[in-house]
């Protein structure tokens, strides 16, 4: 079924704006989505007539509060086909996700020596916690090359694995290339646990965690067409039961004395203080609208933006595509020379196409690449293949003011 984009186009406010006198492009959904109507009211409606903590009261709000909230477990659990409810931990974000295994399970297991396997493809996100560990405690970090399409064989991932592998760290889809790894054929093809950076893929494609086989997989609410400060994080109940809480405080508890603690199960265990409740009832709602929608008509949808633009860009003889494999996601890392990425997204920025210009915290990529930063145009549901033309226009108009 082909998605009907006009009407979902109405249901983001923000893209009826015009920037600089010109319709609002925004390309810059790799850094975070724009948030629907649904989504707004949800989070309205929580503030002003929901609104409690949670967990802790007896009265009426508490209560209600605690069920909008709690249920939102239940919704990502089918948003990413989790085999439990109980398996998905809430999070701030990716970012919060990676930390919390990176201190409750990794950390108290891996001695100096051990190795984590990681891509050269991952977010900042999912390379500082593990670097921690390699600071502090003498882990080795053992890094995977993408071939130069971009392209990244599970084959080459599972070769780096040797005895002293406890545990691989790797993308579901690159946030620079949109590269999508076959992160099943790794977590298949391996004894050793492996964690899975879901933060673009999750978006883009369905999810299905039943089948892919790994140990823990991330999700970001603020680029799932939620609020920031949202997410998610589902880790397997036997990895939930070898981990330590990451923080201390309320609502992580059964009991506290002077002299002893009473953890509470999981996943409260890993969930201390007063979370974002609003937040995380905000993603609840951005993941009904997405599945009301289909990730497979998503996912058709954003492979005929990806085929146009790589159509149109490849068409310019003198843009660079950073990263091109074939059956990537609707995300491009482009350079041009004689302009640097920041002149490329100013420029594109007056003629109202917003795209990101910098590193995109992928550092170790941009080397690999030879280039300190690119201009990425990432795409999501609502684009349409004319604001592909309108990328491709202004890049035209900037390559005549550097030449």
């Amino acid at each position: 079924m082909s998605l009907d984009v006009a009407a979902i186009r109405a249901d983001f406010p923000i893209l009826s704006r015009q920037v600089n006198g010109r319709p609002l492009v925004y390309l810059d959904n790799g850094a975070s989505a724009q948030k629907p109507r649904q989504v707004i009211e949800a989070v309205t409606r929580a503030y002003e007539a929901e609104y409690a903590n949670v967990h802790r009261g007896l009265h009426f709000l508490s209560n209600l509060a605690t069920d909008n909230y709690e249920k939102v477990r239940a919704i990502i659990a089918r948003f990413l086909n989790a085999p439990r409810e109980d398996e998905v931990i809430f999070t701030s974000g990716s970012t919060e996700a990676i930390n919390l295994v990176s201190y409750g399970w990794a950390a108290p297991r891996l001695v100096a020596g051990d190795e984590i396997v990681l891509s050269v493809l991952e977010h900042h996100a999912n390379i500082v916690p593990w670097h921690f560990l390699r600071e502090r405690q003498g882990v080795v970090l053992k890094w995977v090359e993408p071939e130069p399409d971009g392209s990244l064989p599970p084959e080459k991932v599972l070769a780096a694995v040797g005895p002293r592998t406890r545990l691989i760290a790797i993308t579901h889809m690159s946030n620079v290339t949109g590269t999508v790894v076959d992160v099943g054929a790794i977590a298949r093809g391996t004894q050793v646990p492996v964690l899975v950076d879901g933060s673009q893929a999750a978006v883009h494609m369905p999810v299905d965690l039943a089948a892919l086989g790994c140990d823990f997989y991330c999700i970001t609410g603020h680029k799932l067409y939620g609020p920031s400060g949202s997410g998610a994080i589902w880790i397997r109940q036997d990895r939930q039961a070898e981990m330590r809480p990451f923080m201390g405080g309320g609502d992580m508890i059964r009991t506290v004395t002077r002299d002893a603690i009473d953890y509470a199960d999981p996943p409260l265990r890993f969930e201390a203080g007063t979370p974002g409740i609003v937040n995380q009832i905000g993603l609840g709602a951005a993941l009904e609208y997405l599945m009301a929608i289909g990730m497979e008509n998503i996912a058709a949808h954003e492979r005929l933006l990806r085929d146009h633009a790589r159509d149109r860009l490849r068409a310019l003889n003198w843009l660079q595509v950073q990263g091109d494999a074939p059956d990537k996601g609707a995300i491009f890392s482009l350079t041009m020379q004689g302009a640097h990425a920041h002149d490329i997204s100013t420029i594109l920025d007056k003629r109202g196409v917003a795209v990101r210009a910098g590193s995109h915290c992928a550092m170790p990529l941009m080397e690999f690449y030879g280039i300190t930063a690119s201009a990425r145009a990432s795409f999501g549901m609502y684009n349409t293949t004319d604001e592909v033309d309108a990328l491709v226009e202004g890049l035209s108009f900037c390559r005549e003011l550097f030449a």
